[in-house]
């Protein structure tokens, strides 16, 4: 008998029908004599909807009603497959984070997990009863509901597995695993088989949509297996655990993000404690600064750069201008449309020469490189984003990540999608 929690994504629940199916598979895994819990997101698009809803009537909602509204797509989802469950004779039982006993911290809109409670799902479990968990939320010490961030339905799973000792933590959303690199942008991706922690810590981090980095991270500290597959598909995905026995290529994977921007503030007085008074300004005003580049300095002054998140950009603005008087800085540029493109593999730790074989091929193909940052297991370049794509094959190639067969994105109705769920293809 093997424990697993499942959670399933919004496109896997996304309507009555994808719900019934994910309420089969679930069947099958108890005729196959295993334990599971689900948890779930919110069906489709509901979350963006509700945010629309909060913002037509207040333009600034405060965090804490707002995490009131977001929660209730989790619930719904929830209650739906528990009904679907209960329909085919299983039993089952709905739960909202606060009855799954997830405890959070206080920080509305950006929640942490601090513990998980499991009596209740455990007790479900012995009494035979499926246990349906809403994702992405939970409850900080003053019975207030938190959400976990976009994504976080991710992290939820990885700690319940925690919080009940699962032997596995299965993802499932509409990708069948982890890839090489987007397959849409790069057909020739290959499927991975398995993958270490700190390699998918980072790909993620890096802008890989496939699993959110705070449930990796999660995982990494608990050891935690988690199992990322398709959710219209009984083929097997990949395996994210640390095996010391796996064999290390020199890069793993290559993500791309085109969500960040590049702020550069200008004739910043080269001084001791400059730097230190803007960052620690731009984090105080919860801008999440990636990589930091600071000119050699000319007359006594520099230009400083950082990139964040596109969504970040207001703060920032915000911040800095405050901080520019002060410092004496003389101006601001922002440049939006950035990528960066990110190399990913421990192999690299002992592989001299990554960085000069990206660096010329990118170079060959007169591709610019604005900013660059590396970690013992990661190489980051900025480039201009039209040039995404083609940056993005170009590395895959040079790096032999090419499989011999090529990926073709077939768009399926949700009618085909729920067939195939159905006859478990």
């Amino acid at each position: 008998m093997t424990l697993i929690v499942a959670k399933f994504g919004g496109t896997s629940v996304a309507s009555p029908e994808r719900i019934k199916n994910v309420a089969k598979r679930l069947a099958r895994m108890k005729e196959n004599g295993d334990k599971v819990v689900a948890v779930v997101s919110a069906m489709g698009k509901t979350t963006d909807e509700l945010m629309g809803l909060a913002n037509a009537v207040n333009t600034n909602p405060p965090a804490r009603e707002l995490d009131r509204l977001l929660s209730t797509g989790e619930q719904v989802s929830m209650t739906l497959l528990a009904l679907s469950l209960e329909s085919m004779g299983l039993r089952a039982m709905s739960f909202t984070g606060r009855q799954a006993g997830i405890e959070t911290n206080g920080t509305h809109n950006k929640a942490r997990i601090v513990k998980v409670h499991n009596e209740r799902i455990l007790n479900a479990l012995e009494a035979d009863i499926i246990p349906v968990v809403a994702g992405f939320q939970g409850i900080d010490a003053n019975g207030d509901i938190t959400t976990l961030g976009r994504g976080g339905s991710d992290t939820t799973a990885v700690a319940v597995a925690w919080g009940i000792g699962a032997d596995v933590c299965e993802i499932y959303s509409d990708v069948d695993g982890v890839y090489t690199t987007d397959p849409r942008i790069a057909p020739r991706a290959r499927k991975l088989n398995e993958i270490s922690y700190d390699d998918m810590l980072e790909l993620s981090s890096a802008g890989s949509g496939v699993l959110q980095s705070r449930a990796v991270e999660f995982a990494k500290k608990w050891g935690v297996v988690i199992h990322s597959r398709s959710a219209f598909s009984d083929a097997p995905g990949t395996y994210i655990k640390e095996d010391p026995k796996m064999e290390e290529a020199v890069i793993t994977g290559i993500a791309h993000d085109t969500s960040e921007i590049k702020v550069t503030i200008r004739h910043v007085p080269d001084a001791v404690g400059v730097a230190a008074k803007v960052f620690s300004a731009l984090a105080a005003n919860m801008v999440n600064m990636d990589m930091i580049i600071q000119n050699t300095s000319r007359d006594g002054a520099t230009d400083i750069s950082f990139t964040c998140p596109a969504s970040d950009l207001a703060r920032a603005r915000e911040t800095l201008d405050v901080i520019i008087p002060e410092i004496g800085a003389d101006s601001v540029d922002v440049e939006e449309d950035i990528a960066k493109i990110s190399l990913v593999g421990t192999g690299m730790k002992s592989s001299p020469g990554v960085s000069a074989l990206a660096f010329r091929t990118l170079g060959e193909n007169n591709i610019n490189i604005m900013a660059i940052s590396t970690s013992p297991i990661r190489l980051s370049m900025v480039i201009d984003s039209a040039e995404t794509q083609r940056a993005v094959q170009l590395l895959h190639t040079a790096f032999d990540l090419d499989s011999d067969s090529i990926f073709e994105e077939t768009q399926l109705s949700a009618e085909e999608i729920a067939a195939k769920m159905a006859k478990g293809r």
